[in-house]
This record gives structure tokens, sequence and C-alpha cells, in this order.
């Protein structure tokens, strides 16, 4: 008798999981590929084994498969027999146990400090009005500052910053709180900005408008600068700063946050708490800029370093 397991796991998916169909596709395959393999094996889903699954893997190793589609596999694998077993159809998940492979954690695409800076002046000089420029260098100055989220940036609220604070309020996923240190420079563009907001929003209320809640307004149906204007905006600035915009976006500029900081000897768990991640892991990405300063330490100072 032939199983027929992969359909009603697929239509499963779909209608519990709203599973799109890229992934059902995916998935599709993956389990149609580890059939044919039991099958050379005269084996069936219902008994195969722990080492079945195992020696499919290795098999797709050898093929020269990569991490992600070697790790998406045994990801289906283990869904289709976590629902045999729902079903009834198996007593145990053969998969369960077993540890995929470790993906590669590529290192964050970053700026130099000197790329920062050009941005930083660029935004000075970018947009078609003084209250555009005026905008645009506050955004940069604040991002960099604090190494928010573009989403956090651009629905700030200006509560957040009148009274000329010290440290700013975020509010960022699973709506947690975190207080982050402003900069000079970032205060005395969050101050120039305000100027300017304020005057904006005066005429807004002249002319029978409600004021808006955003430091950076826009038109949006969210009320407040969109994250594809401003994604837009920051390749604008990186012309005009004579920096590449492929290597320019919001998140290089977070990330250069975090490595100048770690560079200039900031603690991992205080950047971890700056930038709003939950688990220091998350935070361990950039300790790449350590291993290159220990590097450039021992080169320097040991005394076998010359020979």
């Amino acid at each position: 008798m032939t199983e027929n397991w992969i359909e009603p796991f697929l239509e499963a998916m779909f209608a519990e999981q709203d599973a799109s169909e890229n992934t059902l596709k995916s998935y599709s395959a993956d389990l149609v590929a580890f059939k044919a393999y039991l099958g050379t094996l005269n084996i069936r889903f219902s008994s195969a084994t722990r080492a079945d699954v195992e020696s499919f893997l290795v098999s797709l190793e050898t093929k020269g498969l990569a991490e992600s589609t070697r790790a998406r596999r045994l990801s289906a694998i283990r869904q289709l027999y976590r629902f045999a077993f729902e079903e009834g159809w198996r007593q145990d998940n053969p998969a369960a146990q077993i540890r995929g492979p470790r993906k590669k954690r590529h290192l964050p695409k970053t700026l130099s400090e000197d790329e920062v800076d050009r941005l930083l002046v660029a935004a000075t000089q970018t947009g078609r009005t003084e209250h555009d420029r005026l905008r645009n260098s506050c955004l940069m100055q604040v991002l960099y500052a604090t190494g928010m989220r573009v989403s956090e940036l651009v629905s700030l609220p200006t509560a957040a910053v009148r009274g000329n604070p010290d440290m700013l309020l975020i509010r960022g996923k699973g709506d947690k709180e975190r207080m982050v240190p402003l900069s000079p420079p970032a205060k005395m563009a969050i101050a120039a900005w305000l100027r300017a907001w304020d005057a904006e929003q005066e005429l807004a209320r002249k002319n029978g408008k409600e004021p808006s809640r955003f430091l950076f307004p826009s038109g949006s149906k969210l009320g407040h600068l969109t994250r594809i204007r401003f994604y837009t905006l920051v390749k604008e600035i990186a012309v005009i700063a004579a920096v590449s915009p492929d290597t320019v976006t919001p998140h290089t500029l977070r990330h250069a946050f975090a490595t100048h900081l770690l560079a200039g000897g900031a603690d991992l768990r205080v950047i971890q708490m700056l930038l709003g991640h939950a688990d220091v892991a998350t935070t361990e990405i950039y300790t790449h800029v350590l291993d290159e300063r220990l590097k450039e330490l021992v080169m320097t100072h040991h005394p076998l370093a010359e020979k």
C-alpha cells in the first residue's frame, strides 16, 4: 500500500498555518526528495528511523547542497512527522532530536567613521527646502546617535524629545521600552528641527488641521514618514556624500552605531541594551570588531610580532 502523507500534511499547513504558496512548494519538493531517498532503501515514512533521516541529510551534504537547503529539508521532515504523530500514524518523531546544520552568521555590513561623518554632513545639504534639510539632518543624527530601528525612528512621537532630554525613551519590539543617550550633535539637530516643526504645526492649526503627534510627520496613512521613503532618502544622502548607495541603508547605520561603540571600548551587554536585543547572542555578531582589535593589540605590542 502506498503511503499518502505529503498531500494531507500540506493541506493542513495551508489550512491551519496559512502557509504561503512558495512555502508549500518548497516543503513539497523537500518531502518528495526524502520519500524518493527512502524508496531506494525500500523504507516508507511509517518505518523510517532517526538513522534513516540522518543518512538522508548526509547524502544531501555529499551532493553539495547549501546549509540553508539542508536545514529547510530537515524542518519539513520534522514537521511531517509531528503531523503524523498528531494524526496517530506514528508514535514518535524520528527527526525530533536531530540537530540541523548551523547556519553561517554573516557579518553585518557597516560603514567607517569617515563615511558616517560624510553622510551626516550630506544630510544637511539634502532637500529642496531648509525645512527638509533640517528634518533630514535630524533623522540621520538621531539614527546614528541611538542605533534605533528604522520603524522606531520614523514613528518617534514629538513628546519624546520635548524638554531637551539627555536620554531618549524608545518603544521597541514587543512594546518594550528602553532608554538611549543622545549625543550633543543629535540634541542640536533635534532642537533645530523642533523649531521648524512647531512653526509648521502652528500653521496647520491656523488652517484648521489637527497637529501631528509624530516628530517626522507625513501625508501617509500612518501619519509619519514611511520606512520606504526614509530608505530612498538615505540613498539620496549617500550620493551627495560620495558614499556608494549600495552600501548604505538605515540598517547599516544601526550596525555602524554598534560597531563604532564596540571598537571604542563599549561593553557588549550595554550595546545589547541600547539596540534593544532580547538576547545577547544576537549582539554577539559584532564581536568581529573585538577580534580585530585584539589582533591589532597583539601585533603591535607582542615582542615576537616584529619577528
